[in-house]
């Protein structure tokens, strides 16, 4: 069969037809000297070739034609082996009633199993891979069948590195070698069984995205859309390119669509090992068909295709090369569908004509495992098959290809492998851990998310209504306050409620990174960018956002409270608004990394921000409160920010908010005739000794920031420590992704 690719396929044709006829006299050549053909040889003559017919070195995207039996067969240079895999968990024990209380068994006699290492009363041992092998081999579509619960999934993250190291038995080897980890993420990829995408980009702006992450930055821009437009069409998405995702409330493209695109940005760097969790799930027949025929086109272009499948319909059945029936973590067949009807035949439950292979396969494992001896005859006959097959035909050889001779034939093939290269030493040092320094994914990210944001408008909307709604209520209730005593009170009153808002309209934030938490822990596990270009990228295309909120909010209450300072006044004021909604974004955003449901969050978020507040000094004064709770005290978001704007407030010395009788004010004695109060005042004018007049000044700015306990910090240091503590809390986030996305089972 024929692959896509972006040039035509008969060029394409001849090259490597001229590339073999080279390829042949180099290694003839080497054959006479008696060694074999060195690394740089065979990458000497891909070179050349490709320089004489194309005039570029740069490794082109080719396949080779399957459907052109001319051509001599090419060789396996990938074998995926694993060997005795065996993976167990400690899951709780049912406590079952003892027989005195009445809770006799019916079923039969009791049955007393043998006790397992590490169990106890309260947990025991499940295992969920038994001593399970195989070999996958690049060109075939290896598909793991079985059951719910069989060890389908399981077995899948057991060879694609995704189950903790110690916790799994066995060996796992690509050539012969042993994978490291990095190697392993570098070279393959793992498509899980939920479509992870973001809903208001495009198909083709999707798999762009994907090319930018997982494509070297030495590729040009032209030959990565290139490669874009090759994936297209191999994943026969080429109508929908330019259609929208979509999401429940956006019409986009169809579920097997979606599908295709999900395995799209995960194979655009041609990966030589591709993973799959069930990617036929819930698709009509007809896409979960095409689906599996886009699968057999990245296997021809040289890559090992693993996946897992529950029931494969008789067309899909005819894509796959091997099959691994599973029944309770064990292997109970192991080989081609070719074989199925030999090997249940020989077993004593020949398949009929008419039926579904696999079909009749599973049932018949369902019925074993009902049964009181389970599957242990068949899983028995099957070692003993497996044993008698390899006895009369060997396993097809992989031609003595080392670990790094194989990836560098690949590279050579046209493979992209992220930017690797054929001139290191190792096969781990080969291929980069990441495609692309950090300032180029900080890039590719913030595009990513403006765009998608660009698109939904109406969710920026909402924050700036609720902002300015919030706002105008401030401006009309607390319009143009006096310097009166209770003017002073209400200004306080006033500040609380605005700095306290700025964080409570943060709590938006939470949902964002909770709806992208599996997008990115599927991007960071195959290494496509850096966790501290998501966090970095994360908070730069937050500012312009917090920018904008900040000075609608400020221009709306300044000059309608009556606040003092001037425009020098007001700019302080902006910075500390916008100072705290950056630490109160901040904080939501390390929630949002640590906390894994939107209404655990909210709840979260709304009861911490209620103790700030109460913690702020606006409802006790910092010396008032207990010794016992003063830490948290120096711990409130609220605290800084409300009193750097009480600063800005009232710290000219010269004006003043009490004068002469005003003193009488918020006591009874304020409701008392003014002439009263003038002979109150001249009687504790002659007790004191003072010339206190109706005029003079008794309480200034300073002595109202006193009174509230506001003499450790100047506002501008409340505005340093108010950014410090969104950088503190962008750092935490950071180490929340380092620590709580390494999606592996322990």
């Amino acid at each position: 069969m024929s692959r896509v690719v972006a040039e035509n396929t008969s060029p394409a044709r001849d090259r490597l037809s001229f590339f073999q006829r080279n390829q042949s006299i180099e290694l003839s050549s080497a054959a006479v000297t008696g060694a074999s053909p060195t690394l740089g040889q065979l990458l000497k003559s891909v070179g050349d070739v490709r320089k004489e017919v194309t005039g570029d070195e740069t490794p082109v995207h080719q396949v080779l034609d399957l459907s052109d039996t001319s051509l001599e067969p090419r060789s396996l240079p990938f074998a995926l082996s694993f060997n005795n895999l065996t993976y167990s968990v400690k899951i709780r024990r049912k406590l079952a009633l003892p027989s005195f209380l009445g809770g006799r068994s019916n079923h039969g006699p009791p049955v007393t199993a043998e006790p397992v290492a590490g169990e106890n009363v309260f947990r025991k041992t499940k295992v969920l891979l038994n001593d399970i092998s195989g070999v996958a081999r690049d060109g075939e579509i290896m598909a793991v069948l079985g059951a719910s619960g069989s060890g389908k999934s399981t077995l899948i993250d057991a060879l694609a590195n995704r189950i903790a190291k110690g916790s799994l038995k066995g060996t796992v080897t690509l050539n012969g070698e042993h994978l490291e980890s990095r190697l392993l993420k570098v070279i393959s990829a793992y498509v899980m069984q939920d479509d992870l995408l973001f809903p208001m980009l495009t198909v083709e702006e999707t798999l762009m995205f994907s090319a930018e992450f997982r494509l070297p930055r030495t590729l040009s821009k032209s030959k990565k859309k290139m490669r874009v437009q090759a994936l297209i069409d191999q994943l026969g998405l080429r109508n929908a390119a330019k259609t929208i995702i979509g999401d429940e409330g956006h019409r986009g493209v169809s579920g097997g669509e979606r599908r295709r695109v999900s395995i799209g940005i995960d194979i655009i760097h041609d990966p030589i090992i591709l993973f799959l969790d069930e990617p036929t799930s819930g698709l009509d027949s007809t896409s979960a068909f095409m689906v599996v025929k886009v699968l057999q086109r990245i296997a021809q272009s040289g890559s090992i295709v693993i996946m897992s499948v529950h029931q494969p319909s008789y067309r899909i059945l005819g894509l796959l090369d091997r099959l691994i029936f599973l029944s309770r973590g064990q292997t109970v067949y192991s080989g081609s569908p070719m074989n199925l009807p030999v090997f249940f035949a020989d077993f004593g439950h020949p398949i009929p004509e008419t039926e579904n292979r696999t079909e009749f396969a599973l049932d018949l494992i369902r019925e074993l495992e009902g049964s009181p001896g389970g599957t242990k005859s068949l899983v028995e006959f099957n070692k003993s098959w497996q044993s008698l097959k390899r006895s009369r035909a060997p396993d097809t050889p992989t031609h003595g290809l080392t670990l790094k001779e194989a990836i560098s034939a690949s590279i050579s093939r046209g493979k992209l492998v992220s930017g690797a290269t054929n001139t290191n030493a190792s096969p781990t040092s080969m291929v980069p851990t990441f495609a692309n320094p950090l300032w180029v994914e900080m890039a590719v990210l913030s595009k990513r998310a403006i765009t998608n944001s660009r698109r939904m408008p109406e969710l920026f909307g909402i924050r700036l209504g609720a902002v300015m709604v919030t706002g105008f209520i401030l401006a009309t209730m607390f319009w143009r306050l006096d310097s009166s005593p209770k003017g002073v009170q209400e200004r306080l009153g006033f500040f609380a409620f605005a700095m306290s808002t700025t964080f409570y309209t943060c709590a938006d934030a939470l949902p964002v990174f909770l709806q992208e938490r599996y997008i990115f822990m599927r991007e960071t596990a195959y290494n496509a960018y850096r966790r501290s270009s998501y966090v970095l990228s994360h908070s730069l295309t937050a500012l312009p956002a917090l920018v904008f909120l900040s000075m609608g909010f400020a221009a709306l209450t300044f000059w309608a409270v009556g606040l003092d300072g001037g425009l020098s006044g007001f700019f302080f004021y902006f910075l500390i608004i916008f100072a705290s909604f950056w630490a109160g974004s901040s904080f939501v955003t390390f929630l949002s990394g640590v906390v894994p449901h939107v209404m655990l969050g909210y709840t979260i978020v709304v009861a911490i921000l209620a103790y700030f507040l109460l913690f702020s000094g606006f409802f006790i004064n910092r010396d008032r409160i207990p010794p016992y709770w003063i830490w948290f005290h120096y711990i409130s978001l609220v605290k800084y920010p409300y009193e750097a704007v009480l600063q800005n407030e009232f710290q000219d010395p010269t004006k003043c908010f009490v004068k002469g009788v005003q003193i009488f004010d918020n006591t009874p004695l304020g409701q008392v005739p003014t002439a009263l109060k003038l002979k109150l005042l001249d009687s504790m004018s002659a007790t004191l000794g003072m010339n206190l007049s109706s005029g003079t000044c008794l309480t200034t700015g300073t002595d109202i920031l006193q009174q509230q306990g506001i003499t450790d910090l100047s506002k501008w240091n409340c505005l340093w420590v108010t950014i410090a503590w969104g950088f503190f809390f962008r750092i935490l986030f950071y180490f929340s992704l380092l620590l709580g996305s390494k999606n592996k089972r322990s």
